[in-house]
């Protein structure tokens, strides 16, 4: 969980023997995290006007409330300034299925609470990017969080 990242419901699921093809865990995966320079040069060289990306809600608040993690904000500080210097226009999803583990084990989305959970972290984020962001998506495909997720058990939580 570098740089402070508390756990999601996804890093629980890859380490769920046979859920993930040969036992992968994502933990570095094409490492944006700390090649985000790189991949904004390239996103640049091809011409890209765009980059959608999510924000790790377990990044921001290390357990879904709470403690803000301060390295998280300054990545995505440094991204979408990153973004803008070259030109390139910053699209944000606030949830790309990376629900904080502790509040998935107090029910989730199900939990009445979870909205002001949900309300906590985007106005973070807000505060944070709201004065370089205009593009905002709330949910990433959220039927596939709800029925590969839930129904079929073939993404997190599973």
């Amino acid at each position: 969980m570098g740089d402070g990242r508390g756990p999601s419901v996804w890093d629980r699921f890859c380490e769920t023997k046979g859920k993930v093809w040969e036992g992968q865990t994502g933990k570095v995966a094409c490492d944006h995290y700390h090649r985000f320079p790189e991949d904004i040069a390239i996103m640049r060289d091809l011409g890209l006007q765009a980059y959608r990306f999510s924000i790790s809600w377990t990044r921001i608040l290390p357990t879904g409330r709470g403690k803000v993690n301060a390295k998280g904000l300054e990545f995505y500080d440094r991204l979408t300034d990153g973004l803008l210097k070259a030109g390139i226009r910053p699209f944000c999803t606030l949830f790309h299925w990376d629900y904080p583990t502790k509040l998935y084990d107090k029910g989730g989305w199900l939990n009445e609470e979870s909205p002001k959970w949900f309300s906590d972290f985007t106005l973070k984020v807000a505060e944070r990017l709201g004065d370089r962001i205009v593009d905002w998506m709330t949910l990433n495909e959220p039927q596939v969080f709800v029925g590969l997720g839930h129904g079929t058990g073939e993404h997190a939580p599973g």
